[in-house]
């Protein structure tokens, strides 16, 4: 089994985004579990690699090789996966991954987060997809969900398939045995919605 972890480039403010990073990453690889990331040394994204590497784990990078000349990609991991485009890099990690996390990041972890979690509404895929809440870091953005909800613009059965783990452990006991939703569309187009002319 193998995780996508979605990661900052940076390690934040805080301190317990960086620990949280490594407990990560030697969680899972203490219950055998891989993880498939950026490919990145910098940031949370180096710290949960490095941990989980040190805790004898799995850890395939994916990179773009505009990326990989500018000399942020991590050379000491189990492989590094060099694509053309960033395009190819996500895919190349969402085929490689049996579940997803985002640990605390920019605007690049959230198109990542949202990408995936609209894959999985829409039936692309049929694997878990989770954040890793630290200090409250992701609450803004679960409020502002619960507000798309209560405006019918999130469908609060697919809504709820946003996982919320408070550690390593946690995330692992919320993806074992997970079910996947209903697709998007499975019940046919939105009856709130107008008539056709």
């Amino acid at each position: 089994m193998r995780v996508a972890v979605f990661a900052g480039s940076a390690s934040g403010v805080s301190p317990r985004f960086r620990e949280a990073a490594i407990e990560l990453g030697r969680a899972l690889a203490e219950a055998g579990v891989g993880i498939v990331y950026g490919g990145g040394h910098v940031g949370l994204m180096g710290a949960v690699a490095d941990a989980c590497l040190a805790a004898g784990g799995e850890v395939i990078g994916v990179m773009p090789r505009s990326l990989v000349d500018r000399e942020i990609a991590h050379l000491g991991l189990t492989e590094l996966q060099v694509t053309e485009t960033m395009h190819e890099r996500k895919a190349a990690m969402a085929e490689q991954a049996d579940a997803f996390v985002a640990l605390p990041g920019g605007a690049g972890t959230l198109e990542e987060l949202f990408e995936v979690w609209t894959w999985q509404h829409l039936a692309i895929h049929a694997k878990p997809v989770a954040v890793l809440e630290v200090d409250g870091f992701w609450r803004p953005l679960l409020d502002a969900l619960d507000t798309m909800t209560a405006n019918g613009f999130l469908k609060p059965e697919l809504r709820s398939t946003l996982l919320v783990a408070r550690d390593g452990a946690d995330l692992l006991a919320r993806t074992n045995g997970w079910q996947p939703p209903l697709p998007k569309w499975a019940g046919g187009l939105d009856p709130a919605a107008p008539p056709k002319p």
